[in-house]
């Protein structure tokens, strides 16, 4: 089901199973997405809930929500920062937003396929790109978002991310095929 149906079911249905689909949808990847914010496990999963919470608690004026998505990664963002800033000194807070850019690979099924060589070329070349490469690249080939929702979440000009994706490709196509 889309998350549009769903979001539509929960707004005007008030139905808490649509809701559970959701969740069960977007928990795993609103949970990496905040944990390169927070590197806090515990913390992570606490934000993702609240932020699911509320988008439960205030699913009357879910109406008012142009993009799902893009609303729930904004979300999380921000609330990320909120934790970083109310936990952190400005000097340390500096420094984990710097560290939130860390790309981590994460394992799905057609990664088993491609050869343990070409895995390590990969993440390599991954972990070799600047930091906002990594992060915008992530969010593009994993999170599945558009460029332009990544573009709305970082507070970044669509240009800039078109530019960094490329960048990033580049590099990677370079990296791999020269290795």
């Amino acid at each position: 089901m889309s998350i549009q149906d769903l979001i539509r079911r929960i707004h005007v249905d008030e139905d808490e199973s649509a809701f559970n689909e959701l969740y069960k949808q977007y928990i795993y990847k609103l949970y990496q997405f905040a944990c390169s914010f927070v590197e806090d496990g515990e913390a992570a999963e606490e934000i993702v809930n609240d932020v699911l919470i509320k988008l439960w608690t205030g699913r009357k004026n879910l109406g008012e929500i142009r993009n799902t998505q893009v609303y729930l990664y904004t979300s999380i963002k921000n609330t990320c920062l909120n934790h970083l800033r109310s936990v952190s000194s400005k000097k340390n807070n500096e420094q984990k937003l710097i560290d939130a850019y860390y790309f981590h690979l994460s394992v799905d099924p057609s990664q088993l396929l491609i050869s343990k060589e070409l895995s390590n070329h990969v993440l390599k070349a991954v972990n070799e790109l600047p930091d906002r490469c990594k992060l915008i690249f992530k969010m593009v080939k994993e999170d599945d978002l558009s460029c332009n929702e990544v573009a709305s979440i970082l507070g970044l000009s669509n240009k800039t991310v078109f530019a960094q994706l490329a960048i990033a490709l580049k590099k990677l196509d370079f990296a791999l095929n020269n290795s």
